[in-house]
């Protein structure tokens, strides 16, 4: 094995590792406001530089036994390079909006960005991992970030709520993730995905599905797939705003970009024992997303049930099974970063006169009538995750459909499609309420200048202008999604 060739192409990796450690280290030394504000933007510089990094695997289209590194423990594919360089864009995203609004509750503390940057290492690692083991440790790692984030606010009962569903439930996940895991060694004999895959042929076992089916009931839960939602609204709800946005963006990422490599590398050779487990997954998870949201009224559960439904669309991509199939999931998946950032920070931007966050939907009512750019901020978000064009939204639905379609699917498309109609309900309902109700005149604070700048990016990106990247981006996922279809 060379360590020189394995070290330079898991570099962001150590990095990240070693800016974690010295950044941990510092703050225990700063106490000040101002040592955590110079905390995050060290660590945003860090996440900038390792994203810089990342960034040539994905245009030069790496993939093969080149990209191996460790005893084939870690690989720098261009497919893990794309969903990397989503992950640090949405942990940047978080952490820019973060100080101004714990620093409001008197509550932001150095170990924050640490946390975030810890929980970028480990997706990252999720996302480059070629075998069972690796998978489930850099999980954990993320994992265990991502418990003390949801309970940040320490004096927050919601905050402290949320954090405890979080480990409850998420620690029944990775038991039934393991569960899967060793399952799948025993009828596999192997934990290296090509060695599953090789294992793993022709008439599959009774003791194999039973694994396979216990580790992608593990990976839904942290996609927040039905069955597996029921922790998202409340989590979603009790978290900090900022941690809220980190959760629906960075780790959804991560999560699926793991589902899609163990699917496609692990168990490639057994699409039809798991197909009908993932269109179940995408058919339940539009339905029920949008069902649950249409009754909601508070503004961060109905966001967290839209993430649910749109879960359902992507997993339609991957429910192809093609390199189409991920592409356009890919595609989507970037254009749903962009609009549930958009989407959270627009909240973070809901305030009262005294500062107070407001997440009600009565009470943003007629909010067109004096917060007019927020207010068309808002609309453009909403029907862009309605799918509605000429919004870039109806883009990433497009290209998902036309992969199934192409794979034959023509039912699954036929359904998907119906079934945003739902959805499209709730997304109207919240423009219907801030430009045709009377003014609640609640959300009247002011808001940071680094969300609104934030916001406005998001919009642009959502907007019409949006489909320039068309081409480039379509580009990207197909080089990514071909990285993980090499024989």
């Amino acid at each position: 094995m060379d360590f020189v060739q394995s070290f330079r192409l898991a570099a962001p990796e150590v990095l990240f590792s070693l800016s974690g450690l010295i950044l941990l280290l510092a703050s225990a030394w700063t106490r000040s406001d101002r040592g955590a504000r110079v905390i995050t933007w060290l660590t945003i510089a860090v996440l900038v530089i390792g994203g810089a990094m990342i960034a040539p695997a994905l245009a030069n289209g790496a993939a093969g036994p080149d990209t191996l590194a460790f005893s084939a423990l870690f690989t720098a594919s261009a497919f893990a390079a794309f969903a990397k360089l989503l992950i640090i864009a949405a942990a940047a995203a978080s952490l820019v909006i973060a100080p101004a609004y714990f620093q409001r509750l008197g509550a932001y503390r150095n170990e924050y960005p640490v946390l975030v940057l810890f929980a970028v290492l480990g997706m990252c690692l999720m996302v480059s991992s070629t075998n069972l083991l690796s998978l489930y440790i850099g999980l954990e790692l993320n994992s265990l970030a991502a418990y003390v984030l949801a309970a940040f606010l320490r004096n927050d009962d919601r905050s402290a709520e949320a954090g405890l569903k979080y480990f409850v439930l998420g620690s029944l996940a990775s038991g039934i993730l393991l569960f899967g895991i060793s399952l799948t060694y025993g009828f596999a004999g192997t934990i290296g995905y090509d060695g599953i895959a090789a294992a793993l042929t022709g008439k599959i076992s009774t003791g194999a599905v039973f694994g396979l089916v216990f580790v992608f009931a593990g990976l839904a839960f942290k996609i927040s797939a039905v069955p597996f939602h029921m922790w998202t609204p409340d989590v979603y709800e009790g978290s900090p705003t900022p941690v809220t946005t980190f959760f629906a963006s960075a780790p959804k990422v991560a999560a699926l970009a793991l589902t899609v490599i163990v699917a496609i590398e692990a168990f490639g050779n057994q699409i039809a024992a798991w197909q009908p487990i993932v269109v179940f997954a995408a058919l339940a998870s539009i339905v029920i997303g949008a069902l649950g949201a249409i009754g909601q009224t508070n503004l961060k559960r109905l966001l967290a049930y839209s993430s649910i439904n749109n879960v359902g669309f992507l997993l339609i991509g991957l429910a192809a099974a093609t390199p189409q199939g991920v592409a356009g999931m890919l595609v989507y998946l970037a254009i749903y970063t962009a609009m549930t950032i958009g989407g959270f920070v627009a909240v973070l931007m809901l305030k009262d006169a005294d500062g107070n966050p407001v997440e009600s939907l009565a009470d943003i009512a007629g909010l067109s009538r004096h917060r007019k750019v927020l207010a068309a901020c808002i609309a453009m978000i909403m029907f862009s995750l309605a799918g509605i064009p000429p919004l870039f939204g109806f883009w990433g639905k497009f290209v998902v459909f036309q992969a199934a379609v192409e794979a034959g699917h023509i039912w699954l498309a036929a359904i998907g499609i119906a079934a945003s109609v739902i959805g499209a309900f709730y997304y109207l309902k919240v423009v219907k309420v801030m430009y045709f109700d009377e003014p609640a005149m609640k959300a009247v604070g002011h808001s940071d200048w680094m969300h609104q700048a934030l916001l406005g990016l998001c919009a642009v990106a959502i907007s019409p202008l949006g489909y320039l990247l068309t081409k480039p981006l379509g580009a990207l996922a197909a080089t990514a999604a071909g990285a993980l279809f090499i024989p």
